[in-house]
Formats: structure tokens, C-alpha cells, sequence
């Protein structure tokens, strides 16, 4: 196997569903070798679907299959002393142990970093949780859904709502759990440089709460500077700022700048009602939504939404498709750029699986194993508390096994 921008590195992982799997993904499609530590009954993510026709089986989840690639897999029993102790044997070898437990858990399952650290100096613990390992909140439970509403992000959303009746709304499926994976492995290369300049190890302390929080714009300084609270209530100041419905689908404008609604008014062919009064400006259009909405929904009906796109691109007119998952698999950009790739498992079939959405020139991104299967490596792990030759046959049998 060619080299990549991380071989070499060695990175264990633990935990249940998104955080901590997508950012050892991250790490083990850049080439690291990731060994994934599941407890017996497995990752809860191997209950989450989509299962191929809706029949749930532990080695065909969707979500499952598509956050382990290129990982290899054990299982232990992290409740026993003896699973520690085949933990600590894994960590001995490990530059990195990333895991996504409640801190109170961490303790009694054997991820204790001044326990481990003692045996490896040079080891960095990443721990992701849901609002950090001090503070009041330290050892509350928590699932995505509380993440996303502590962090602020669904008070806003949708937002420019009319509905003050209906209640914020998340994100669909495990979104601020994948910020938690993205801002840990940030956290953790940089970790892992002062490692490469120092030989020290650390313990790396991510929030899910402060990881949304810090990507909320504006809204922070709209309060620190203005006393102004962002609300998903209300309507746009400026207009066009909406969704439209096209013959095929859904587009997105926006029009900020004055040259901008004034090309767009070239493209709908100058029509008499564009010099009203009450359309005069960007602030007269918000003001004057109710009026205006009718008049560009009624002419963008009049086009499919690639037609539109292409038409409003070339005019530079900010458009934007409103695409589903069928327009992402069928977009002959992403075709071009390889984004999606195919991966044969053991018990899922080939499948088409969503690549890395960066590319590098050098020894970059590569998906060459698919998930584990559940067990796969349970025979493997028993040898790893011998010590550190044991470890290193370990891990070369695990890869004839993968």
C-alpha cells in the first residue's frame, strides 16, 4: 500500500456512534492505522439504519459501514479489569486513543489518562463529549439533540420563520456530533505536532456544546455588540432572500446588492412591476415581501432549476440549486472530482460509499477496507495483554484478517 499523509500513525478509538468514529475516519483515511475498540454488543451505530431493505443487521447499517472504513476491529469488554488491561496494552503502542464515553464513565472503563499516560508518555487521549470534562454540566447525560440546543444552533432554525407556534428544529441525523469529530481531530494534530517536536503526550478536552457555539457567526457579536438576539422568527430585512419552486425542484436567491436585483430584473425581462415604488430598494423589498414573493414565484415556475442556475451563473446572479441526495449522486461535477467511490464488505455487498471532500497532491486520501465486521477481531485481542510483540502480531493479524 502506498504511503499517505498519516501512515504510520497509530490511532485506537472507543465509544458509540458518530464523534469519536468520524474523527478516527478522518485519521484513518489519511492512512492511519485506527484500530476501533467496540464492547460486545457492538457500536450503537450498527443499530442505526439505513439498513438495505429496512431490515436492521449489526454489519449492514448505513451509517455503520460509512464511518469505518479503513479501520480495523476488536472487541473487548471495557466493564472487566481484563479489558482494561487489553485496552492498556492497545494504548502502550498508540500515538493517539480518541473516545466519546460521559466523563463520570471514563474511570471505570479503563480510560483514565494519568493511567495511561504513566504507561505511555507520549499518548494523547482525545475525549469528546457533550459539554466538556470540567464545569457544572460536566456529567449530564446527553444525546445529539441536546448538543445542537445547547450549543444555540436549533433556536435559530429554520430560520425567517412565520410559525412562532412551531418549536426550533434540529438539523436531520448527527450533525453537531460530526462537528464534534472535525474539531477533535484539528485539535488532536495539533496534539500530535507538539508530540513529533516534544515526545509528550496530552489529554484533549472537546465540547460538542463550545464546537457549535463557536460556529454561530454573527449571532454572537449581533449580542456582545448590540444587545440583539438572533431569533429563527420573523422575516429577511432584504429581499429576494428566499426559495423558489422551479418545474423540477426547489432554487435558492439572494440579492444583497443592488447590481445584483437589477441583473435579475434584466433576466426576468424587465417587467413593469419591478419599478414600483414599494421595490425600490433592498429595504423596500423586505418590507414589502408580501407583494413581491408572488411576482418571483410566478416567473421562476416558468423554468427547470439547472436552466435557472446556468442562466442566473452567467449574469452573476447569486442562484442556488436546492439539491437532494438523487441531484448529489447524479451531479457530474462531483463525478468529476471522484467524490464518490465504491467499496466491496463482507456482508453489505458493494456499496457506494461519500469520499473525502478535500484533495490532496501528495499521498492524500484513500479508501482501500471496509467497516469491520462485528467480533472480527476477538481472537486477535486476546493476545494483546502479553505485551508489546503480541501487540505488534496483533495488529499484523488483524490486517490479514480486515
Amino acid at each position: 500500500m502506498a504511503e499517505q499523509l498519516l501512515s504510520g500513525v497509530k490511532v485506537v478509538e472507543c465509544g458509540n456512534l458518530v464523534s469519536a468514529a468520524f474523527m478516527a475516519k478522518l485519521f484513518a483515511d489519511f492512512g492511519a492505522e485506527v484500530i476501533k475498540v467496540e464492547e460486545p454488543e457492538g457500536d450503537l451505530a450498527r443499530k442505526r439504519g439505513p439498513f438495505p431493505g429496512d431490515t436492521p443487521h449489526p454489519d449492514k447499517s448505513g451509517l455503520f459501514l460509512y464511518l469505518n472504513t479503513n479501520k480495523l476491529g476488536v472487541t473487548l469488554n471495557l466493564r472487566e479489569p481484563r479489558g482494561h488491561a487489553l485496552l492498556q496494552s492497545l494504548c502502550a503502542q498508540a500515538d493517539i486513543l480518541v473516545h466519546n464515553y460521559r466523563p463520570p464513565d471514563m474511570a471505570g472503563l479503563g480510560l483514565d489518562f494519568e493511567r495511561l499516560h504513566r504507561a505511555n508518555p507520549g499518548l494523547i487521549l482525545t475525549t469528546i463529549s457533550y459539554f466538556g470534562l470540567t464545569g457544572p454540566y460536566r456529567d449530564y447525560n446527553a444525546y445529539e439533540l441536546t448538543g445542537t440546543n445547547a450549543g444555540g444552533w436549533a433556536f435559530l432554525s429554520p430560520g425567517a420563520s412565520d410559525h412562532p407556534e412551531l418549536p426550533p428544529l434540529k438539523a436531520f441525523g448527527h450533525q453537531s456530533d460530526f462537528q464534534g469529530g472535525v474539531h477533535g481531530a484539528v485539535a488532536t494534530l495539533g496534539a500530535y505536532y507538539h508530540k513529533c517536536l516534544t515526545g509528550e503526550g496530552q489529554h484533549v478536552d472537546v465540547s460538542i456544546q463550545e464546537c457549535i457555539a463557536a460556529i454561530s457567526e454573527m449571532n454572537f457579536t449581533h449580542y456582545t455588540y448590540g444587545k440583539r438576539e438572533t431569533s429563527r422568527l420573523g422575516r429577511r430585512t432584504i429581499f429576494p432572500w428566499c426559495m423558489l419552486d422551479c418545474q423540477d425542484g426547489k432554487i435558492f436567491v439572494i440579492n444583497v446588492e443592488e447590481d445584483q436585483w437589477q441583473r435579475l430584473v434584466e433576466l426576468m425581462g424587465n417587467p413593469e412591476w419591478a419599478s414600483l415604488e414599494i421595490f425600490k430598494d433592498r429595504v423596500a423589498r423586505g418590507q414589502n415581501y408580501d407583494a413581491l414573493f408572488p411576482f418571483l414565484q410566478e416567473w421562476a415556475a416558468n423554468w427547470k432549476v439547472a436552466d435557472l442556475y446556468r442562466a442566473a451563473q452567467e449574469r452573476r446572479i447569486c442562484f442556488a440549486p436546492v439539491n437532494d441526495m438523487a441531484d448529489l449522486f447524479a451531479s457530474a461535477h462531483l463525478e468529476a472530482r471522484e467524490f464518490f467511490t465504491q467499496i466491496s464488505h463482507q456482508v453489505a455487498g458493494n456499496l457506494t460509499y461519500p469520499g473525502a471532500p478535500f484533495k490532496a497532491s501528495e499521498a492524500g486520501w484513500a479508501m482501500h477496507r471496509p467497516a469491520p465486521l462485528l467480533g472480527q477481531g476477538v481472537r486477535q485481542a486476546g493476545a494483546v495483554a502479553g505485551g508489546a510483540g503480541e501487540v505488534a502480531a496483533t495488529r499484523s493479524d488483524l490486517k490479514r484478517k480486515a
